[in-house]
């Protein structure tokens, strides 16, 4: 019987300290892409956020338009202690699904395979939905067979690029020649460009 990932099942994970996903800052493929981002006035969106570790990087390195999303109080709480000097605005209590918005960059590290797999075409609409035109969704994906036995899900090549080629330009994705040491080999660095209504 497959768990229901919802709202209280990941707050119970936060209050358990059951986050093992949790590697206490920025993993590197996303530093070495943020790094790399000259536009500090990027609006930018990170589902899932968690502690939000990525958060706190952007917003020390001087990006002031950062939004995250979660579920889990406790989480966002956390989060939110840690950056005093952001608005409150920039944390939101809720599901991704629902949110509206419109960003130039999402950035993804480990929502992706904490949904249950039959979201994941949802996902790459609505990443696609609250995107501008051209805007980027851009992070890592988990390579390793896909089976029921999750959070994390896995997934390869060939199903992310055919998963995600309906609504993005697929512009990067390759092995990752960074990952921490537990993740070496299983992770997929990506970056997707929204396709327009003339290149779909």
């Amino acid at each position: 019987m497959k768990t229901d990932l919802n709202k209280e099942y990941w707050e119970n994970r936060y209050l358990n300290q059951e986050t093992g996903w949790n590697i206490g800052n920025i993993s590197t493929p996303l530093k070495t892409y943020v790094d790399q981002l000259a536009n500090k006035s990027l609006k930018i969106l990170i589902p899932g956020a968690g502690f939000g570790h990525e958060a706190q990087y952007l917003s020390k390195n001087g990006f002031q338009n950062v939004t995250v999303i979660d579920l889990s109080r406790p989480a966002l709480n956390q989060l939110q202690e840690s950056l005093p000097q952001v608005s409150s605005s920039h944390f939101i209590e809720g599901n991704f699904f629902d949110h509206t918005g419109c960003y130039d960059l999402i950035l993804e590290q480990t929502f992706f395979c904490a949904l249950q797999p039959e979201l994941r075409t949802d996902y790459a609409k609505k990443c696609s939905d609250i995107l501008k035109p051209n805007g980027k969704l851009a992070g890592v994906l988990f390579d390793f067979p896909l089976t029921e036995n999750g959070p994390p899900f896995g997934g390869s090549f060939m199903e992310y690029q055919k998963l995600f080629s309906e609504y993005f330009g697929i512009k990067t994705l390759e092995r990752c020649y960074n990952s921490i040491k537990p993740r070496d080999g299983k992770e997929l660095f990506f970056i997707f460009e929204k396709l327009t209504t003339t290149t779909r």
